[in-house]
C-alpha cells in the first residue's frame, strides 16, 4: 500500500487558522476529533480533485446529502478501476423510492463499491480501544485486500458478501437506537429497552428481506458488528 493517505477536508477556519493547516502541522483535527493525534502520513487536502488523483481506493465518509455533489465533482477524474468504500450510514430517498448510498456512488462513478459498518465510535477507535467492524464486499478478490488494509490488532475486521444487508444495518440501526434512547429518557427501565432493541432487530431483518431481493438474506450477518453490536452502542 502507498504510505501517504490523502484526506479531503472541507476548508474552514478554526481559531483564525485553516483546518487543513492545523491537521498537517499539528496532526490533529482540532474541530471534529480534538485531543487525538493523527498519523503524520495522513495529509489533509483542501482540493477534492487533488485528494482523489491517482487513488486506487476511495473511502467515502461524508454527510449523505453531499454524496451526489461530490460524485459529480470527481467524475472523470478518478481511476476507472478504483474501488470505493462507503462508511455513510443512511439511505437516499428519491422519486423511485429508497436507494443505498453505495448504489448512488456506483451509478454516478461507475466503480466497484463496498461498505464498512459496525460499532465504531470515532473517539474510541482513535483511542485504539479494541473494536470490531464489518466490511460488506461482493467481490471475493477485493474483500481480503480491504481487510488487510483496514485491520489492526485493535480493529478487527470481518468480511461478508452480503454488502447490501451490511449497509441496511447501518441505516436502520439509528432508528432503533433512537427508540432505545427514548426508553432511557422516559425511564422505562432496562427490560423495556431490551425489548425495543430485540424487536427492532427483528424488524431490521424483516425489512432487509423485503429490500435486498438480489440474494437470500442470512440472519448470521445481523450477528456481525454491523448488526447487533452496532445496535447496542
Amino acid at each position: 500500500f502507498e504510505n501517504t493517505v490523502n484526506m479531503w477536508v472541507f476548508e474552514e477556519m478554526v481559531n483564525g487558522r485553516k483546518l487543513t493547516e492545523i491537521i498537517n502541522t499539528e496532526h490533529e483535527n482540532a474541530k471534529y476529533l480534538p485531543g487525538h493525534k493523527l498519523p503524520p502520513n495522513v495529509v489533509a487536502v483542501p482540493d477534492l480533485l487533488d485528494a482523489v488523483k491517482g487513488a486506487d481506493i476511495l473511502i467515502f465518509v461524508i454527510p449523505h446529502q453531499f454524496v451526489s455533489r461530490v460524485c459529480d465533482t470527481i467524475k472523470g477524474h478518478i481511476k476507472t478501476d478504483a474501488v470505493g468504500m462507503s462508511l455513510i450510514k443512511g439511505v437516499d430517498e428519491g422519486p423511485d423510492g429508497l436507494k443505498l448510498i453505495s448504489d448512488v456512488i456506483r451509478e454516478k462513478l461507475g466503480i466497484t463499491m463496498t461498505v464498512l459498518m459496525g460499532a465504531n465510535l470515532a473517539n474510541e477507535v482513535a483511542d485504539e480501544k479494541f473494536c470490531e467492524t464489518t466490511i460488506g464486499c461482493k467481490s471475493k478478490a477485493h474483500g481480503p485486500l480491504l481487510k488487510e488494509l483496514m485491520q489492526t490488532q485493535n480493529f478487527r475486521v470481518t468480511v461478508v458478501e452480503e454488502a447490501d444487508v451490511v449497509e441496511i444495518c447501518g441505516a436502520l440501526k439509528n432508528i432503533v437506537a433512537v427508540g432505545a434512547g427514548f426508553c432511557d429518557g422516559l425511564d422505562f427501565g432496562d427490560n423495556t429497552k431490551a425489548a425495543v432493541i430485540r424487536l427492532g432487530l427483528m424488524e431490521m431483518i424483516a425489512f432487509a428481506r423485503i429490500f435486498c431481493t438480489a440474494s437470500p438474506v442470512s440472519p448470521a450477518t445481523f450477528l456481525e458488528s454491523c448488526g447487533v453490536a452496532d445496535l447496542i452502542t
